[in-house]
């Protein structure tokens, strides 16, 4: 494989990270202001751990963009 074609796949994983942080903060917010607000709490470490995951991704995709 190329780096392009890794390029491309850590690029669709990328997006599918997104939509998992945009899923995991919707569903964190409808208990911020309840009885429950622990599941809103271990959600957003859930949150922080994608995006940095995310992260690493990215600089991964700018050494392979690099090549």
């Amino acid at each position: 494989m190329t780096a392009a074609t890794h390029h491309a796949e850590c690029s669709a994983a990328r997006s599918q990270l997104d939509e998992l942080i945009e899923r995991i903060e919707r569903i964190a917010d409808q208990y911020r202001e309840t009885s429950d607000s622990q599941i809103a709490a271990d959600l957003d470490q859930a949150e922080r751990g994608l995006v940095m995951a995310r992260r690493s991704l990215e600089r991964a995709m700018d050494v392979l963009v690099a090549r």
